[in-house]
């Protein structure tokens, strides 16, 4: 018997991120693989799911949800109520918390266990609850999806889970958004950002401690000191609570130029991605590195870090270096003066992100589905 299964995706910011990709492109996937699927989501999402998935029973929640308190709340009652509502034999949980009376097996995804790791790189509040929720899910919850092996593997070491109750489930990107743009995309995105031609190099992210982007600044001003055409460093995304970043900052010789436009329309990311000399995201660690997979399939030189699961995502196309700034500023160095090694690496980055479908992520949720209804 296929399962009916109730997708929980009220905890979808309104800026569609990293969550809300892995959502959403979990959900048309899901739909396109014929699933049985009922959808709970905020009210501002309910036309937009009804699209993704024109077969689906999409369930809005009350207006109340849309603050992160009353949707905690909400979900220990009001989620059961629709899965009962709907009929559901399993509810999907993607963001580590979970009802505790569910009515039905819950399958939750853990998206990484770095609060555990590296809990000094985060923010302590927003610690404090994903690692609570994340124990309840471990105990609880029928199934585990992670999207790494490194997150499975540090899940027993950390948590000591069940290996046997963990799936693996790489995410996907869509290719139809994150592309290899043309000459027209590029100019845009650099004329929007002053740069107007100017080569720069991109980062795409929270500023918050485990992206190491105090070390991201230092070690780009150690490898442009000397050169003539010197690339700007382009920070788009997200505020975070990095108190680091403006002291790097501070310290940037003022002939050196730093961009910070906040957050990009996904319009924006094929050619923001595209157009740079280097994609650069030195994490300290990430449950799987969505970032990076999306600048690879947008035909970027991308470079990353070996820590955790950015090698399974990179493989051998991309650059790696270790996190500390005169690493990465051997590795930019190297990479801005070899444009025959980016070229190179934009190719394999682009073949290598094929691979990486949510077709494929859906069949892995699809038989986590089962497995736990079976249990």
């Amino acid at each position: 018997m296929v399962p009916r299964v109730l997708v929980d995706a009220t905890a979808v910011a309104a800026d569609r991120g990293a969550l809300g990709r892995y959502v959403d492109g979990l959900i048309a996937a899901l739909h396109r693989a014929d699933a049985d699927l009922a959808i709970a989501c905020q009210r501002a999402d309910e036309e937009r799911y009804n699209a993704l998935a024109p077969k689906a029973r999409v369930v809005a929640g009350p207006p109340v949800i849309a603050h992160r308190s009353a949707r905690l709340a909400w979900e220990q009652t009001g989620l059961p109520f629709i899965a009962q509502q709907v009929g559901a034999d399993v509810i999907h949980a993607p963001y580590y918390s979970i009802p505790l009376r569910p009515g039905v097996p819950v399958v939750v995804t853990i998206h990484d266990v770095t609060y555990f790791a590296e809990p000094e790189a985060h923010n302590p509040v927003k610690a404090t609850y994903i690692k609570s929720a994340t124990r309840t899910a471990v105990r609880r919850a029928a199934r585990l999806i992670v999207p790494s092996k490194a997150t499975r593997d540090e899940m027993v070491r950390l948590l000591s889970a069940d290996p046997t109750r963990i799936d693996v489930a790489y995410h996907g990107v869509d290719q139809a958004i994150f592309h290899r743009p043309g000459d027209d995309e590029r100019r845009r995105v650099s004329d929007r950002l002053g740069l107007h031609g100017h080569p720069y190099i991109a980062f795409l992210g929270a500023l918050e401690p485990r992206k190491n982007v105090p070390n991201l600044i230092r070690g780009w001003v150690q490898a442009v000191g000397d050169m003539n055409d010197v690339p700007a460093l382009v920070l788009a995304g997200s505020g975070g609570w990095d108190d680091e970043v403006d002291a790097a900052l501070a310290d940037v010789p003022h002939q050196l130029r730093v961009l910070r436009p906040g957050y990009l329309r996904w319009s924006s990311l094929p050619g923001f991605f595209g157009g740079a000399l280097v994609v650069a995201l030195p994490s300290r660690g990430e449950g799987f590195g969505l970032p990076v997979l999306e600048a690879m399939s947008c035909g970027s030189a991308v470079l990353t870090t070996h820590r955790s699961s950015l090698p399974e995502v990179g493989g051998d196309a991309v650059a790696y270096t270790e996190p500390d700034s005169g690493s990465i500023a051997t590795a930019l160095s190297a990479l801005i003066a070899d444009e025959d090694r980016r070229r190179t690496l934009a190719d394999a980055a682009a073949a290598r992100a094929g691979e990486f479908t949510w077709t494929a992520s859906a069949e892995a949720h699809l038989a986590s589905y089962q497995r736990a209804t079976e249990q």
